[in-house]
């Protein structure tokens, strides 16, 4: 269904007064801008948010405003700059509070303290505030204050110790891989706190561990430590139920492909395609259990990489999919864009950015039939909308405007 007057976006009236940054945070926001809150980023010319100086640029301009990291998870937020270290800045802020239902973080615990700006102090000014705040390890214990990025959060939450070769170092898992577990547990934990608050008429902070919520991904390992004194260790591509199960070269430069095969069902139905005769190496009765494959995976992994190079990584996936055979080409960016199901799904959203131009950006994975959501605005300039903000939402008169800017308090 298509958004209407009596069919609103299902957080529309929602206040975000957004002081996240990098990835995690900025992800978590934006889910809620593209369901209808209004988001109201603050930021500082003094000390540019770490995404907007990341790579890929617009072509060779390197400037504040065209990353296209910052670009994709900052849409549909209006952007403003305060200088949260001028003496101005902690009464603007408040004042902001006044207007808004929820204020959202991702500081190292007690950087909204030191400014005054806390969760008591935000709650004297209006009771009914919700407070999100998430950092690497939480509040309170001997490790609160533990500065990092994801990759060091990966390491703490020992997904790196089970990621990579077993005769290799450890790696971590791509990017900040943590960044992209935490917005999935926040949103929840946001609405959930929205719920509260409608039902109670009181507010409340929330305080999110980013290392918990990342263990949660670690769960099997964490159980096979617990209940069985056994400690799992870098498997590579293998999975103790499956076989084979791996990535396989195909026809091309760098084309490769996934198959996993769970169960004998699927590994007979395989046999098929790589042995249409009915004779050779796959009917080798060593490979006929998933227990036989896996005493063999070794050499079941050199035949395999032997049988892939001659397929097109696309029309190899089809085909195993058709048969039942679970298979996945490993796509890269530009396949991704051509990719039916995500086309069918409108995942990827074209917007026109001030000066990066026009550029896709991600949709929400969800899509609620009642209640849709849809991106409207690209991401924001530095202080694009800080005018228009504080004298249009938080009620400023261009008196009190015009002071702050010229005092330097909206740098």
């Amino acid at each position: 269904m298509v958004a209407t007057p009596n069919n609103p976006k299902p957080l529309n009236g929602l206040k975000v007064l957004d002081f996240c940054w990098v990835v995690a945070g900025p992800m978590v926001t934006k889910y809620l801008g593209e369901y209808g809150a209004t988001v109201v980023r603050v930021e500082s010319t003094k000390r540019p948010e770490t995404l907007r100086r990341a790579a890929p640029f617009k072509g060779s301009s390197e400037s504040i405003n065209t990353s296209g990291y910052f670009a994709n998870y900052n849409t549909d937020k209006y952007g403003i700059t305060i200088d949260m270290r001028h003496p101005r800045a902690k009464d603007l802020i408040l004042r902001a509070v006044e207007w808004a239902d929820l204020v959202t973080e991702n500081f190292t615990p007690g950087t909204m303290e030191r400014w005054g700006l806390g969760y008591e102090e935000l709650r004297a000014v209006n009771p009914k505030i919700i407070m999100f705040s998430t950092s690497m390890l939480g509040r309170g214990g001997p490790m609160e204050s533990q500065p990092g990025f994801g990759p060091v959060l990966s390491s703490l939450a020992g997904l790196t110790h089970i990621t990579g070769w077993p005769d290799r170092d450890p790696v971590n898992p791509y990017g900040a891989y943590t960044d992209f577990i935490v917005p999935r547990f926040a949103v929840a934990a946001i609405v959930s706190g929205l719920d509260y608050r409608q039902r109670n008429g009181k507010g409340l902070h929330l305080d999110m561990s980013q290392l918990e919520a990342s263990i949660h991904f670690s769960a099997p390992f964490v159980l096979d430590c617990v209940v069985n004194d056994r400690e799992q260790g870098r498997q590579g591509n293998r999975d103790p139920g499956a076989a084979p199960h791996g990535v396989y070269p195909c026809l091309g430069d760098d084309r490769w492909i996934a198959i996993a095969c769970t169960s004998d069902q699927q590994w007979q139905s395989l046999q098929n395609h790589i042995a249409p005769t009915g004779d050779g190496w796959p009917f080798e009765k060593r490979f006929a259990t998933l227990m036989g494959r896996k005493a063999e995976e070794d050499e079941l992994d050199s035949l395999m990489g032997q049988w892939t190079p001659v397929w097109d990584a696309r029309k190899l996936m089809e085909t195993l999919q058709v048969s039942g055979v679970p298979a996945g080409m490993v796509n890269d960016t530009s396949d991704l864009f051509q990719d039916p199901q995500l086309i069918h799904r409108q995942h990827f959203q074209y917007l026109d950015h001030p000066e990066i131009g026009v550029y896709a950006t991600e949709r929400s994975e969800l899509t609620l039939s009642l209640t849709p959501g849809n991106i409207e605005r690209p991401a924001p300039l530095m202080g694009q909308h800080t005018e228009e903000v504080l004298i249009g939402f938080w009620g400023l008169s261009t008196e009190e405007y015009q002071s702050l800017k010229e005092d330097g308090a909206l740098d």
